[in-house]
Protein backbone atom coordinates (compact mmCIF):
# COMPACT_ATOMS: atom_id res chain seq x y z
CA UNK A 1 0.00 0.00 0.00
CA UNK A 2 1.67 3.30 -0.80
CA UNK A 3 1.48 6.11 1.83
CA UNK A 4 0.01 8.95 0.53
CA UNK A 5 0.85 12.70 1.43
CA UNK A 6 -0.44 14.78 3.64
CA UNK A 7 -2.37 16.67 0.62
CA UNK A 8 -3.71 13.21 -0.34
CA UNK A 9 -4.91 12.74 3.12
CA UNK A 10 -6.59 16.55 3.67
CA UNK A 11 -8.61 15.69 0.02
CA UNK A 12 -9.72 12.30 1.35
CA UNK A 13 -11.04 14.11 4.98
CA UNK A 14 -12.82 16.51 2.63
CA UNK A 15 -14.66 14.44 0.42
CA UNK A 16 -15.48 11.67 3.47
CA UNK A 17 -15.29 12.71 6.82
CA UNK A 18 -19.24 12.79 8.16
CA UNK A 19 -20.89 10.91 4.76
CA UNK A 20 -21.76 8.01 4.34
CA UNK A 21 -21.05 4.82 2.94
CA UNK A 22 -21.55 1.86 1.61
CA UNK A 23 -19.43 -1.41 1.65
CA UNK A 24 -19.43 -3.22 -2.04
CA UNK A 25 -16.23 -5.04 -1.39
CA UNK A 26 -13.98 -5.44 1.20
CA UNK A 27 -11.58 -8.61 -0.47
CA UNK A 28 -8.05 -8.46 1.89
CA UNK A 29 -9.78 -8.55 5.03
CA UNK A 30 -10.03 -11.62 7.27
CA UNK A 31 -13.46 -10.59 9.01
CA UNK A 32 -14.33 -8.51 6.62
CA UNK A 33 -17.79 -6.30 7.12
CA UNK A 34 -20.70 -7.62 5.08
CA UNK A 35 -21.18 -6.40 1.63
CA UNK A 36 -24.31 -3.75 2.04
CA UNK A 37 -23.48 -2.44 5.34
CA UNK A 38 -23.18 1.21 5.67
CA UNK A 39 -21.80 3.43 7.83
CA UNK A 40 -20.44 7.39 8.60
CA UNK A 41 -16.65 7.95 8.20
CA UNK A 42 -15.52 9.61 10.98
CA UNK A 43 -12.02 10.20 10.24
CA UNK A 44 -9.45 9.28 8.33
CA UNK A 45 -5.73 8.59 9.78
CA UNK A 46 -2.58 9.49 9.09
CA UNK A 47 -2.16 6.61 6.35
CA UNK A 48 -5.81 7.33 4.22
CA UNK A 49 -7.40 4.93 5.68
CA UNK A 50 -11.17 5.79 6.42
CA UNK A 51 -12.62 4.77 9.91
CA UNK A 52 -16.11 4.86 9.84
CA UNK A 53 -18.40 3.53 12.35
CA UNK A 54 -20.51 0.33 10.92
CA UNK A 55 -24.29 0.67 11.73
CA UNK A 56 -23.96 -2.79 12.77
CA UNK A 57 -21.55 -1.47 15.60
CA UNK A 58 -17.78 -2.55 13.94
CA UNK A 59 -15.13 -0.12 13.56
CA UNK A 60 -13.20 -1.82 10.62
CA UNK A 61 -11.22 0.56 8.45
CA UNK A 62 -11.64 0.86 4.85
CA UNK A 63 -8.08 1.43 2.54
CA UNK A 64 -9.02 3.52 -0.77
CA UNK A 65 -7.94 1.86 -3.63
CA UNK A 66 -8.46 -1.76 -1.92
CA UNK A 67 -11.47 -2.09 -0.39
CA UNK A 68 -14.83 -1.44 -2.38
CA UNK A 69 -17.60 1.20 -1.41
CA UNK A 70 -19.13 4.05 -2.51
CA UNK A 71 -20.56 7.33 -1.34
CA UNK A 72 -24.87 7.22 0.05
CA UNK A 73 -27.25 9.70 0.44
CA UNK A 74 -27.90 9.84 4.58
Amino acid sequence: MKVPTREEVDQLKERYVGKRIELIEMPSDPHPIEPGMKGTVEMVDGLGQLCPLWDNGRTLSLIPGVDKFKLVEA
